[in-house]
Formats: C-alpha cells, structure tokens, sequence
C-alpha cells in the first residue's frame, strides 16, 4: 500500500498559502512518501493549478487532486487543464474527479444536480477522449455535444480516478476510469462495499485492478490525548457529514463519524490502523494531518512529530 498526504486547504493570504503548499510537498518527497493529494474545495485554492505549481518544484512523488468536482467547468477546459498540468510535473498527475455534493453544486454554485452519475458517465465521455489526445473530439451523448479539435496529448499514461461512494458510482469507476478516491470510509466499508464492486466492475470491462485511495485523518498523540483528538477530528473536519452521500457511505462501515475514521494514538496505534487499510484492501491511503495541542507553536510541533513518524510507517509497508 502506497501512503501520500493530502496538502492544504492552508489559511492566510495567497502568497503565503503557494509557499507553504510548495513546502510540504517537497517535505513529502525529501520524506519518501508516494503521493500528495491536493483537495478541492469551495473556498480555498484551484486544485490543478497548485499541483502545476508543486510539481515544479519536485521530481519524484506523484500529485492528484481529491477531487475536482465536474460540473463547474466544460469537460474539454478540465481536459485542457489536466495535460497542462500532467506537462508540467512531468507526468506525474493523478486526476481525481467527482460529481460533488448537492450543497456544493446546487446551492453555493448555482447549477442543477440532478442524476450525478448519469451526468459522471456523460463526462467522462468527453473527458477521456480529450486526455486520449491529440485529435478531434467528437462525442455526442445525453449531456455534451462536442466536436473540438484538440492539438494536445498526455506526456505519460494519465490516471483518472473517480470520487465513488455508491454502487453505481462504484461501479462507473471500475468500468471507466482507474479507480476511486475515497473519504469517509473506513476498512469494513473499503473491503465489503467498495473493493468488492469496483474490483468486479474493472474485472468485467477488462480493465487492470482499480486503485483504491482511502483518506483519512490522522493524529500523532499520547494513549491519554485519544479522546480530545477524535472531538478535535470532528469538530475541524465533521462538516461533511451532513452530506447524504457521506452518510450512506458511513452506513457500510463501522465509523459513525470522522473521529472515528481518525487514526490515532502512539506510532504503533497508527502503523495498526493503516495494515487494517491495506488488509481491506486500499491500495493507497492519502493523510490528512491532525495536529493536536494549544497555540501555534504546539501544533506546529505536533504536525512535525506526525509526520515523522508518518514517514517511517509509510516506509515498513512498502
């Protein structure tokens, strides 16, 4: 199992939130880790362009996005967006998409949200025939009509993989795409609703084995701190719960919320949860840091420790 960490959202002022994005990702890569993952979300910095930005500064780990929601741009301008992307780290993207959420799509952005998967198939049409570039796109489906010349091409092979947390979706990312990224899933849920049916629907397309990227939180912390860790996990990242889809996901799993989704406690408490992971059958986990303490300099220290050992698990399960 291949372990990366998600980099950013940051707060603070643009400027500052490209120099320290810009840092971690060269901590990750100086520290061995296999990828970095760069979320996308509404308030915070577009995903692709960061990861244009962090791959010139690095030359080894892999940076995807987690994930760029579909329906705020043309499938042709994403396509655009992700080769230049995928040139300018040499290769080295992973293009996570996903249809996103009623409260994203719907009420902050305005759009309709309306069957998401059928609308993910309609896509992906014309997205993966514009990243099998450079040529004509023609695509006619229930969604897109496009007929668009296209003069660029990927630099190396460009993994799309596809936010799936129902069975159709699940589904749709084992026939169409190269896996899913996931969040709020825990083992139970990874090895008895995702692996299962995107495995099968890879297996019948004829496609290699898809990769399953788990995120989870994780804290670095004494047995004694466990408890204010998990309200720490929940009160920082428990918005998304209230998402449908996050709450049907949950449901296949034995997490009732993000704080238990959080792996936490001393470095053998982590390195335990993450085998569990890769047991169920997650080919990748994407971190998301929690650091724990009062005041700046306390969490600093905290994502220091945490990434410390983060680094030395991700090397024994390699």
């Amino acid at each position: 199992m291949r372990v990366g960490v998600m980099i950013g959202p940051e707060r603070g002022d643009s400027a500052r939130k490209i120099a320290r994005m810009i840092d971690d990702v060269k901590w990750a890569e100086d520290a061995g880790l296999d990828t970095a993952w760069v979320p996308q979300i509404p308030t915070d910095l577009d995903a692709l362009t960061a990861v244009a930005l962090m791959g010139a500064s690095t030359s080894r780990i892999e940076i995807g996005t987690a994930v760029v929601p579909l329906q705020a741009q043309h499938p042709i301008a994403l396509a655009r967006q992700a080769l230049v992307a995928q040139a300018a780290t040499s290769g080295r993207l992973a293009l996570g998409v996903g249809p996103s959420h009623h409260w994203i799509v719907r009420d902050m952005l305005g759009l309709p949200y309306e069957k998401p998967a059928a609308f993910t198939r309609d896509y992906l049409d014309v997205l993966n025939a514009a990243l099998r570039g450079p040529g004509p796109v023609d695509v006619e489906n229930g969604t897109f009509t496009v007929h668009n010349p296209l003069d660029l091409g990927p630099v190396a092979p460009l993994p799309v993989l596809i936010a799936a947390l129902g069975p159709v979706m699940l589904a749709l990312a084992g026939e169409r795409a190269d896996g899913t990224v996931l969040w709020m899933a825990d083992e139970r849920a990874v090895a008895e609703h995702v692996v299962p049916r995107i495995t099968k629907a890879a297996e019948s397309a004829g496609r290699p084995a898809p990769r399953v990227v788990a995120g989870i939180p994780v804290c670095l912390c004494r047995p004694s701190e466990v408890d204010a860790a998990r309200e720490r996990a929940n009160r920082i990242l428990g918005e998304a719960e209230i998402s449908p889809n996050y709450q049907r996901l949950l449901e296949n799993g034995d997490a009732r919320d993000i704080g238990d989704l959080c792996a936490v406690g001393d470095e053998a408490a982590i390195a335990a949860r993450f085998r569990r992971f890769a047991d169920a059958g997650a080919t990748d986990l994407s971190v998301r840091l929690l650091p724990i303490g009062e005041g700046r300099d306390e969490l600093v220290a905290s994502k220091r420790r945490t990434r410390e050992v983060l680094a030395g698990i991700a090397a024994d399960l390699r």
